[in-house]
């Protein structure tokens, strides 16, 4: 019995399938954690989406920027949504499209296993947070997304502001704060504060800014964090984190670390993939 967690897939289906292959993976035994990310830009999002529900309860699904992006477009108006990349449209046009949306709409923010140790989570965790904290919120925003009133969630999901997680925040402050700090995060000051703008490798930050596990009065945690979302970052072990987004829609590497042995085990199946002019990494 195995439990593998998979960096960002991006609608690389053929990388997927190639790793899974690799993985020896056994539906009756082991299990798969997903970093978030799903969708977009990989041209096969809506096989990837079809190939990872058909997994049931073997796999563990944490949200990612681009997966609640694709919920959010799905409430818009059928001509805004017929204007999106051809690649989400082919989701959103799909026989099955709703089955799909409302799977992907009740999957986790965050996820914890005490007994493996881990919590999975797309970007990262705010420096303050203890693991209960970050579960509470998680919680609380998932209940949201999953509730009737959903779509009012999604339609003022996304925004830059407030870029300052603090428990007075109420409503869709808090639920949008809590949402940018699991699914975009990278870079942060002291106080917590996200630098939204900062997408390259340590060291091209701003003044000022950390990644996010480098903070200085991180909270101590006992539980290590799986998490993707940073391709420019790569593969990396410290300071309890364990980053593996290795760019697969970039032209790196799909990425699987096994989470159940003593020391971390990577699997990685190589891109062939040239992104198209223009994109920038988010």
């Amino acid at each position: 019995m195995a439990t593998w967690a998979i960096g960002d897939v991006q609608g690389c289906h053929d990388e997927l399938t190639r790793l899974i292959d690799k993985l020896r993976f056994d539906p009756a035994a082991d299990r798969l954690w997903f970093c978030g990310d799903l969708v977009n830009r990989g041209g096969q999002s809506l096989a990837v989406l079809r190939a990872v529900k058909a997994f049931g309860d073997r796999a563990t699904i944490a949200l990612g920027n681009h997966d609640l992006s694709l919920l959010a477009i799905a409430e818009r108006k059928r001509e805004d949504q017929a204007r999106v990349n051809p690649e989400l449209r082919e989701i959103l046009f799909a026989p099955d499209r709703d089955e799909l949306l409302t799977w992907l709409r009740k999957q986790k923010l965050v996820h914890v296993d005490r007994t493996l140790g881990f919590l999975l989570v797309h970007a990262g965790l705010f420096p303050r947070w203890t693991i209960q904290q970050a579960e509470e919120l998680a919680g609380e925003i998932e209940d949201k997304l999953r509730g009737e009133g959903y779509r009012r969630l999604l339609k003022q999901l996304f925004g830059n502001k407030p870029d300052l997680w603090t428990p007075k925040l109420r409503g869709i402050d808090r639920w949008r704060a809590g949402i940018n700090v699991f699914t975009r995060m990278r870079y942060c000051d002291v106080r917590g504060r996200i630098g939204f703008g900062d997408k390259g490798e340590p060291g091209t930050q701003r003044p000022g800014l950390y990644p996010w596990y480098e903070v200085p009065g991180q909270v101590k945690r006992d539980i290590r964090v799986v998490c993707g979302h940073w391709s420019t970052l790569g593969r990396f072990a410290g300071l309890g984190v364990h980053a593996i987004d290795t760019g697969c829609v970039w032209g790196g590497a799909l990425t699987a670390m096994r989470l159940d042995s003593e020391e971390p085990e990577y699997v990685t199946i190589k891109s062939d993939r040239k992104p198209a002019p223009g994109k920038e990494i988010d």
